[in-house]
């Protein structure tokens, strides 16, 4: 309900919902195109993902293989997207958080 008991301009929400879509595309292209990393066991193992969660790279110093310890190695890579990813969702509640808020902000929208 809009203050004072009147109905909202369906056409303003429109426009609203428009820029609004528009947004949220634009801040979803920035990140697919933004990477952030992850690391473990002291940078030996390093993943690179896009913001939007997509694994883009992983480097293993060699001092991290020894061949009669692959679950180690194992541990580290899961542990490094791990962190690369959490470092994505992060990136994507700054980016795309205050846009979803704007949602509940809009007149006559059931947000």
């Amino acid at each position: 309900m809009i203050p004072g008991g009147g109905q909202p301009n369906m056409q303003d929400l429109l426009q609203q919902a428009q820029k609004m879509q528009q947004d949220l595309a634009r801040a979803q292209e920035e990140l697919a195109a933004t990477e952030v990393d992850g690391q473990a066991g002291g940078g030996l193992v390093k993943a690179t993902v896009n913001g939007s969660g997509e694994l883009r790279d992983l480097v293993i110093d060699p001092k991290a293989v020894d061949p009669d310890d692959t679950e180690t190695l194992a541990d580290l890579v899961v542990a490094a997207v791990h962190a690369a990813n959490a470092n994505a969702q992060a990136l994507q509640q700054e980016k795309l958080g205050p846009l979803a808020q704007g949602l509940g902000g809009m007149p006559g929208l059931p947000f």
